[in-house]
């Protein structure tokens, strides 16, 4: 029997600066039921055919509304994707918008701007915790001088 592989996701840290990040979106989703009222980070699933990068654009443009730049990605400590239990695997880079204003208009109904220190202040999905508390840790050791 051979192991199914996960499905590629891809998730965009919305962030106010990709070299010091001090800001944070959060989005609050909808759906599916399990899901519905859980916070997390603004993405979705790669299309086949679709390198991540394009899904990411895709995604972000179709979910909120805007244009992004993309900086470094998020890597998960497997080095593989933040697993998405149960079938899914997320690559995360730190996105900041060019273009649009952020807005809940696929998969949302709330968008919330949080500052540095209150980024846990929310109730993440439990698969997007250790990415919070990864980005966290980043963006904390940028604001060291």
């Amino acid at each position: 029997m051979t192991e199914k592989m996960p499905t590629m996701v891809v998730g965009g840290a919305v962030v106010d600066d990709l070299a010091r990040p001090t800001v944070l979106l959060a989005a609050r989703r909808t759906e599916p039921p399990h899901l519905a009222g859980g916070w997390e980070l603004p993405g979705g699933k790669v299309d086949p055919g679709e390198e991540p990068l394009q899904a990411l654009h895709r995604e972000l443009h179709e979910e909120l509304g805007v244009k992004i730049e993309v900086g470094e990605e998020l890597v998960a400590p497997n080095g593989l994707g933040w697993d998405l239990p149960p079938s899914h695997r997320m690559r995360v880079w730190l996105v900041r918008v060019t273009e649009g204003e952020s807005a809940p208009i696929e998969a949302h109904d709330e968008l919330r701007h949080l500052p540095l220190g209150r980024w846990g202040e929310v109730n993440w999905l439990p698969a997007d915790m250790p990415i919070v508390a990864a980005l966290t840790a980043l963006a904390e050791e940028r604001q060291a001088p």
